[in-house]
């Protein structure tokens, strides 16, 4: 420690060897700074190009490859999903044919059971009205029948009010006269 200080003392006093600027701008040791960045040049060169380099195009060119594999897998799916949207296209459309037959046979069976329900109900119709002809045609007849006893027994007891007597005349007038 003493020794520094002695230097230390000397440099304060001006006794040291002291010269002035930048040793880098120092011309006298420019030949030795030059080689010693030949010296580094040449080693980040060889650095750079036996190790660093080297790696990073092998993972550029693995990430080129990835990237085309992927490329490659992507327009695979891509057709696999064209050709499966193609598949669902057409089960959707056949799907859509059965349901239309469906709904055509069901339709053809409502119009068959319709069409069915629509001749027994005519034929009920029928068959109710010509029963109802029938007991018309029963009640008329019947009606006239009653119609013309009222009417004979009617007049015989006008004739014979009036003074007459009530004989087939009578009854062979009001049956003309019914008869239209």
């Amino acid at each position: 420690m003493e020794h520094e200080v002695e230097t230390v003392t000397e440099a304060a006093a001006g006794d040291a060897p002291y010269t002035q600027g930048m040793p880098q701008l120092n011309f006298e040791s420019w030949p030795n700074q030059i080689f010693w960045l030949l010296v580094a040049l040449v080693a980040i060169y060889l650095i750079l190009t036996r190790i660093a380099l080297p790696r990073v195009a092998s993972v550029l060119a693995e990430r080129r490859g990835a990237i085309t594999n992927d490329l490659l897998a992507a327009e695979e799916l891509k057709l696999k999903a064209k050709s499966a949207e193609a598949a669902y296209n057409a089960a959707l459309a056949k799907a859509r044919e059965e349901a239309a037959e469906i709904i055509a046979a069901a339709k053809r069976a409502m119009d068959a059971d319709l069409a069915a329900a629509i001749a027994e109900a005519d034929r009920e119709i029928s068959k109710r009205t010509a029963a109802s002809e029938a007991r018309i045609n029963e009640i008329h007849a019947g009606m006239r029948e009653s119609v013309t006893e009222v009417a004979t027994d009617t007049a015989s007891a006008l004739v014979a009010a009036l003074g007459g007597q009530a004989d087939d005349s009578v009854k062979a007038a009001v049956a003309a006269h019914v008869k239209g």
